[in-house]
This record gives C-alpha cells, sequence and structure tokens, in this order.
C-alpha cells in the first residue's frame, strides 16, 4: 500500500463544508459583480429608463450613450491626459525605484536604516495631507522659477511620483533580496560594473516585481481624484475628474456616466487580465521578503 494513502485528499472533505465554501464564495461574487452589472446595465439605456426604477431586466438596450459620453465631455481630450500623466509617472517612478532598490539591496552604507524606515513612513500618512504643501511648493516654485507646475501635467506627475515611488521602491528592494548575490559577482568577474550587473542580470531576473510596481503605480494615478483636481485646470484635466462634467445644473446623465466609467475602467482591466500573472508572482515574492 502506499504510503500517500493515510493523507486525506480532497474528496474526503465533509459535504457540509464544501457546500459551506461554495456559498461563500458565490456571495463574494455576487458582491463583486452585481455593481458591475448595475454599470453595466445602466449604460446600456436610455435617460428616462435609467432615472425611473431599476429593473434588473431592461426592456431594451441602446448603444447610444456609447456615443454621446465623446460629445457631451471633451472625453478624448481628458483621456490622453490621463494617459500622458499616468505612463509618465509609472516609467519615472519604476526607472527610480530600480535604482534605489537596487543600492538599498546590494550595498550597506550609513544611513541605510533610516533610508528604508523614511521610505516606509510615508505610506502610513493619509494623502489629503501632502496636499495643501505640495500645492503651496508648486506656487512658490511659479512664483520664482517661472516654471508652472501648479495646473500642469508635470506637477501632477511629480505628485504621484510622491505615492507610488515609496512603495515601488520597498517592493523591488524586497524582490531585488531574493536575488542570489553571486549572480552579479558573476557579473562583474565577465567585466561588468555595477550597472551593467545590474541591467543584465539583476533587471531580468526581477521581471516580475517590476511589472508589479509598474501595474501598481498606473492604477494609483489612474484612478486618483482628489488630486487631480486641485492640481489641474481646464486643459490638463484627467478622466477620473472629467467624469463629474455629466452632472449639470438641470439634469445628472447617468447613462453616459456608466458608459463612460466602463470606457474608463478598459485599460486597466485588460492590463491587469494580460500581466496578473507576473503581478502576483511581484508581490508575493516582495511581501515574504
Amino acid at each position: 500500500m502506499s504510503r500517500f494513502t493515510d493523507q486525506p485528499s480532497p474528496m474526503a472533505q465533509p459535504k457540509s463544508f464544501l457546500w459551506t465554501r461554495r456559498v461563500v464564495l458565490t456571495l463574494l461574487l455576487a458582491f463583486v459583480l452585481v455593481p458591475v452589472y448595475v454599470m453595466l446595465s445602466s449604460s446600456l439605456k436610455s435617460l428616462q429608463d435609467v432615472q425611473g426604477s431599476f429593473k434588473w431586466i431592461p426592456h431594451s438596450l441602446t448603444f447610444k450613450p456609447y456615443i454621446d459620453i465623446w460629445k457631451t465631455i471633451p472625453l478624448a481630450h481628458y483621456f490622453v491626459n490621463s494617459v500622458i500623466v499616468c505612463v509618465s509617472a509609472t516609467v519615472f517612478s519604476v526607472v527610480l525605484a530600480i535604482f534605489a532598490a537596487y543600492v538599498v539591496s546590494r550595498y550597506r552604507f550609513m544611513g541605510r536604516k533610516v533610508f528604508t524606515v523614511t521610505v516606509l513612513s510615508t505610506q502610513m500618512f493619509p494623502g489629503i495631507l501632502f496636499l495643501l504643501p505640495l500645492y503651496l511648493i508648486f506656487v512658490n516654485i511659479g512664483n520664482t522659477t517661472g516654471i508652472t507646475l501648479n495646473g500642469s501635467r508635470l506637477g501632477l506627475i511629480i505628485t504621484y511620483l510622491t505615492f507610488s515611488l515609496p512603495f515601488s521602491i520597498w517592493m523591488l528592494a524586497g524582490y531585488f533580496d531574493s536575488i542570489p548575490r553571486d549572480l552579479d559577482e558573476a557579473a562583474k568577474v565577465d567585466g561588468c560594473g555595477p550597472l551593467g550587473a545590474l541591467f543584465r542580470v539583476v533587471v531580468p531576473a526581477a521581471v516580475p516585481g517590476i511589472v508589479a510596481v509598474s501595474v501598481y503605480a498606473f492604477m494609483t494615478a489612474w484612478g486618483e481624484v482628489l488630486f487631480a483636481s486641485v492640481m489641474t485646470n481646464e486643459s490638463t484635466r484627467t478622466l477620473a475628474v472629467g467624469l463629474r462634467e455629466y452632472a449639470t445644473q438641470n439634469d445628472v446623465y447617468w447613462n453616459q456616466v456608466m458608459a463612460a466609467s466602463i470606457v474608463v475602467s478598459v485599460p486597466v482591466v485588460a492590463g491587469f487580465l494580460l500581466l496578473q500573472r507576473y503581478l502576483v508572482a511581484g508581490l508575493t515574492a516582495g511581501a515574504v521578503k
């Protein structure tokens, strides 16, 4: 008889446990999917149907809200602003985090522990505490140097870096720690300098971690509303802020709000589905370390 026959198999689990698990998972799935269904079904209704009592099964469906969202407000312009700001913030955050995390992971220097603790502690404060200081800093920089940061895309990119960069450094430093130092030493023996070892050995081995922090930085910037409301003007407004323009003094175009929300969610959902394998691996490795 095999020595593994005494181990409990999944089929040996009590039926009560299996049914309880199914019920709990079904409730959790419904809790997640019901708001998405309400948003999707409302985006396919006329404005009169949306303003009436909610019906789980609509009598008629229309794609007109998906056409009108581009005419009611300059949604395409806001979309371009969001892409420029979020992609730039993500690229700068990842590049700077790679260098900082490599130094923290591979070198021992005075103030290293203070630096890592300070980086982590910035994540403990509510973001709204930084709103007024950043606004005043941007205004003073504009008055003294003539460089306009308040109301510009550059100012919003710098703002988002203050959120994403500390987390990216912390995550990548943990991931770099999981990569054996012998690989760095082998690269240096073959003639690589510190930068050569970083980009030829460490970075290729840390792709899941880099993808994870990239997705985090992009998602953080894509859905942010508070700072974008203060740090932008009409020409630099992003998607998350622009959605409120579907509400006028006389009416709220709920069907167009839902349709625009679906369109805004598509890039993030598609990116998450494409990169979820790297995202899970990167977050797991970073959390373990």
